[in-house]
């Protein structure tokens, strides 16, 4: 076995491990939050930050991958822009359904028209615009070209998440603050740091992997146009 894979699979079993380990840290070690939090339900917390900075990480990828390829045309900048882009949407999508699970105790209901919840949807439904573009139009040049402009402008809405709350109010709480965020004991800020630790490293590997298989589906796409346009195809 390679230093390279020995590496890899070594990353895939610590990030197991971390995902185990902070399972039973938010289980066993932090403690439960008082009511107007949500009891027992604010563990979901744990998660649900973690996966909004995760889809974070995504957005960023394909923000960088989409404004490489209008710069340069490359396989490796489209893989990336398709790579930042799908994650993004698994990770919005994990934060969209434990932020109800979560609010529906803290708060009464599953869903509020709170600006932090409707940035955050309307950012994961433009990433899901990204991703149906690039399924259902086609893999040209043009189409790429479209999808990473849109992957530019798409990205702008994540700073706007993230000031939300601070520019108009709301009842979603604002996390990461130089006070700590309203975490009331060290257990539950060590649970957090677990929590952004792992899905880090589950976001890189879930970027890295898709970011290769998308590189190598141009190349193959773009290899049977040539192949097409050729007449090497015909016979077949």
């Amino acid at each position: 076995m390679d230093r390279r894979r020995l590496l890899w699979n070594g990353l895939l079993a610590l990030t197991a491990a971390g995902f185990a380990y902070h399972i039973w840290y938010i289980g066993f070690r932090a403690p439960v939050a008082q009511l107007a939090a949500g009891g027992l339900a604010q563990k979901i917390f744990y998660f649900h930050v973690p996966a909004a900075y995760a889809m974070y990480l995504g957005g960023v990828a394909c923000f960088l991958g989409s404004a490489a390829y209008l710069v340069s045309p490359t396989h490796k900048a489209n893989g990336w822009a398709r790579a930042g882009a799908e994650c993004a949407v698994v990770f919005g999508s994990m934060v969209l359904i434990s932020g109800p699970l979560w609010a529906k105790k803290a708060w009464g209901v599953y869903w509020t028209w709170d600006p932090r919840l409707t940035t955050l949807l309307l950012t994961v439904l433009v990433y899901v615009a990204i991703v149906v573009l690039r399924r259902f139009t086609g893999d040209g040049e043009a189409e790429r070209k479209f999808a990473a402009a849109f992957g530019v402008l798409g990205t702008t809405l994540l700073p706007i998440i993230h000031f939300s709350v601070r520019l108009w109010g709301g009842n979603h709480p604002t996390v990461i603050t130089e006070g700590g965020g309203g975490l009331g004991s060290d257990e539950m800020r060590i649970a957090l740091a677990i929590g952004f630790g792992t899905m880090t490293l589950l976001a890189l590997i879930l970027l890295v992997v898709r970011a290769r298989l998308a590189v190598t589906e141009s190349r193959l796409d773009d290899a049977t146009e040539t192949a097409a346009t050729l007449g090497l195809l015909d016979g077949e």
